[in-house]
């Protein structure tokens, strides 16, 4: 397949864009705390209870 920009490898296309959501999926993962995620949202949400009262 010559490399002509008005026809687009819609597989390739899908692959490429399936290998970057991997990617980032991973990347993020690793930097998430799941535990302390919680915990803030927790402390969050006590501190908005008590403003209400």
């Amino acid at each position: 397949m010559k490399n002509n920009p008005s026809k687009t490898n819609a597989q390739k296309v899908k692959q490429q864009n399936q290998s970057s959501a991997q990617g980032l999926s991973q990347e993020f993962a690793s930097e998430t705390d799941v535990q302390e995620v919680r915990q803030q949202n927790q402390q969050s949400a006590q501190k908005k209870s008590q403003q209400q009262q």
